[in-house]
C-alpha cells in the first residue's frame, strides 16, 4: 500500500506544516467519513463544524480556516487542488489491462510499442499505432488508421472507428464512441440522402471523455478536442465541432455539429448549444441552458427557470404566450401617449 509523510506531501503540494511531519498518509476521504491514516480536506465553509469531530490524520486546509483547529494539517491556497493532487498519488484505480490477452484479435499491420496492454475479445485493426504504455480494455474495438499516444487508457468496451488520432494520457472509459458518422444528410423531396463522414477525430493530450460519449466523425475537415478537455458522461459532440483547451462539459449535454467552443469554457449539465455557432473563450454557462446564438463576450449565461408548483408553471406558460399581446398593447399605449403630448 502506497503512503506519504507529511512532510513529503508538503514538499509535493507546497504546503506549510502544522503537527507531526513523520505522520503517515495511506489515503483520502471526507471529514465526515475520515479514520486514522487518511487525510481530508475544508474547501467549503458549510463543511467547517464537521472539522471539529473529524477522526482524520490530517486536514488539507486554507489558511484562513486553520486558526483554532487543532489537529494536523498542511496549509495551502486551494485545498481541493491539493485533495485533487493527493488523490492522484494514492490511487489505487487498477489498470484497464495487463499484458496482452490471447484472446485480443490483432491485425498484423498494427504497431505495438513497448509496455501496450491489450484486454480480452479487444480487436485492434489495420495499421493502428498503440504507443507507449497505452491500456485497451476488455472488448475494445480500433478501427482502421487509429494513432493512440503513449499513456492513454481505454476502458473497456470503448470503440474508436477508423481514423481517430488520441494523444498522450487520455482517458476514455466504457461504451464511449468515438468517430461515428455525423448527422450528415441532404433532403430531396422527402428523400434523406446520406453524405458520406470523410473527415476523423482529432483530440489532444490529456483528454478524459466519460462513459457513453459519443463524439462524431467530421463530414469533411476533422472534429477537433483539443488539450485539457473533460467530457463528462453521456455528452454528444456532433461533426466538425472544436473544443478548446481545458473546456469541462457536464453530462448529457449536446453539442450541435460546426460550432466551436473556446477555451476554458464550463458548460453544465444538460445543456444543449445549436450548430454553426463559437463561443468565447472563458465562457459560463449554466446547467439546462439552451444555446442558440453566438456568444462573443466570455460572461455566465443562463436560460433555465427555477423549479416550480405545476399550478403555477401552468399559469405562468399561459402568460407567457399572452407575452406578444401585452407587449403590442403596451407599445400601443405608449405610442397614444407620445401622440397626446
Amino acid at each position: 500500500m502506497k503512503s506519504y509523510t507529511l512532510k513529503e506531501l508538503a514538499s509535493i503540494l507546497g504546503a506549510e506544516i502544522r503537527g507531526d511531519e513523520a505522520l503517515e498518509i495511506f489515503s483520502v476521504a471526507t471529514l465526515e467519513n475520515a479514520a486514522q491514516g487518511q487525510l481530508s480536506f475544508l474547501a467549503n465553509a458549510k463543511y467547517r463544524a464537521q472539522l471539529e469531530n473529524t477522526q482524520a490524520s490530517a486536514v488539507l486546509i486554507s489558511a484562513q480556516d486553520v486558526e483554532g483547529f487543532t489537529g494536523n494539517a498542511l496549509v495551502l491556497n486551494d485545498p481541493y487542488v491539493g485533495f485533487a493532487r493527493v488523490s492522484q498519488l494514492l490511487d489505487t484505480t487498477p489498470k484497464a489491462a495487463i499484458g496482452i490477452h490471447d484472446s485480443a484479435i490483432i491485425h498484423p499491420s498494427a504497431k505495438l510499442a513497448e509496455g501496450v496492454a491489450i484486454g480480452a475479445n479487444a480487436v485492434i485493426g489495420e495499421n493502428v499505432i498503440l504507443s507507449e504504455n497505452v491500456q485497451v480494455g476488455p472488448g475494445c474495438v480500433i478501427g482502421q488508421d487509429c494513432i493512440l499516444g503513449s499513456g492513454t487508457r481505454l476502458w473497456a468496451n470503448v470503440t474508436l472507428y477508423h481514423d481517430v488520432q488520441l494523444g498522450q494520457d487520455c482517458i476514455i472509459h466504457s461504451a464511449a464512441v468515438i468517430g461515428s458518422d455525423g448527422f450528415g444528410y441532404a433532403n430531396e423531396r422527402g428523400l434523406w440522402i446520406k453524405i458520406p463522414q470523410t473527415g476523423g477525430v482529432r483530440i489532444g493530450n490529456r483528454v478524459e471523455i466519460g462513459a457513453s460519449t459519443t463524439v462524431d466523425r467530421g463530414a469533411i475537415e476533422h472534429t477537433q478536442i483539443h488539450d485539457g478537455v473533460i467530457l463528462d458522461n453521456q455528452v454528444q459532440i456532433a461533426h466538425n465541432d472544436i473544443i478548446g483547451e481545458n473546456t469541462a462539459i457536464a453530462g448529457n449535454s449536446t453539442i450541435a455539429g460546426s460550432t466551436q467552443i473556446g477555451k476554458y469554457c464550463i458548460i453544465g449539465g444538460n445543456s444543449a448549444v445549436a450548430g454553426h455557432l463559437s463561443i468565447a473563450d472563458g465562457t459560463h454557462i449554466s446547467g439546462g441552458t439552451n444555446v442558440t446564438s453566438i456568444i462573443r463576450k466570455p460572461g455566465v449565461y443562463t436560460s433555465t427557470t427555477v423549479a416550480m408548483e405545476n399550478k403555477l408553471w401552468r399559469r405562468n406558460t399561459v402568460r407567457f404566450r399572452q407575452l406578444d399581446d401585452l407587449f403590442q398593447r403596451v407599445k400601443k399605449l405608449e405610442k397614444s401617449n407620445q401622440t397626446e403630448n
